[in-house]
């Protein structure tokens, strides 16, 4: 027999507590609060969600969360666009945009490389970012990954992937392209997301040379 007084309240709370970081008890006290609401507010929460799955794309050029093909960022004129800051996921973008000390463009990977998950170069938007800097235009890539094995080896093989790009190479060589990857005032083994915003502007400002 079901702990719950109805099955509609019980797959309510199944749905709810199948989010990452929602416990069971959680689940049911929000389900409980949303059924203490009126039946508009509880629609209008539950058409939120619809729309964010129907009408939420990922930007052409970057791979940031936009609503229209080119996001707000990537299209703006006020933004440094010879610079391009390499992320592992969406979270991170916003991370940095708090810090108010970035003003380039970003790439979003969408996870980073990781054997032991079966996550291999091919699964992230490493092609697509060397398309972006073959285009030309761009001088600067700045590597902002976790730093952790998985984004260490990320780093090391976005670096080796443009050595290897015969238009990148040359300018690289010339100077004329930089690699570099933020300061390691963010501590080993720490995600971007939980990093102070005032220790990850200072690693995005004191920026250091990719070593490779």
């Amino acid at each position: 027999m079901s702990d719950y007084p109805s099955q509609i309240l019980e797959q309510a709370v199944n749905q709810m507590a199948s989010l990452p970081g929602v416990g069971r008890r959680t689940a049911l006290r929000l389900v409980l609060h949303l059924l203490r609401q009126t039946e508009a507010e509880v629609e209008a929460f539950s058409g939120s969600f619809t729309r964010l799955k129907k009408e939420v794309v990922y930007c052409s050029e970057c791979h940031n969360i936009s609503d229209t093909e080119i996001c707000p960022i990537c299209s703006s004129p006020r933004r440094d666009h010879s610079t391009i800051c390499v992320v592992e996921n969406v979270q991170d973008v916003m991370s940095i945009e708090n810090t108010g000390q970035y003003t380039g463009v970003y790439h979003v990977l969408g996870g980073v490389i990781s054997p032991m998950e079966g996550v291999g170069p091919k699964d992230i938007e490493i092609d697509s970012l060397i398309e972006r800097i073959t285009k030309g235009g761009v001088d600067e890539i700045i590597l902002a990954l976790p730093t952790t094995m998985e984004g260490d080896t990320t780093n090391f093989y976005i670096y080796r992937r443009i050595q290897n790009t015969d238009r990148c190479a040359d300018r690289i060589q010339n100077g004329e392209l930089k690699i570099s990857q933020i300061a390691r005032g963010v501590a080993v083994g720490n995600q971007i997301e939980y990093t102070d915003e005032i220790t990850l502007g200072r690693s995005i400002v004191n920026r250091i040379a990719f070593k490779g």
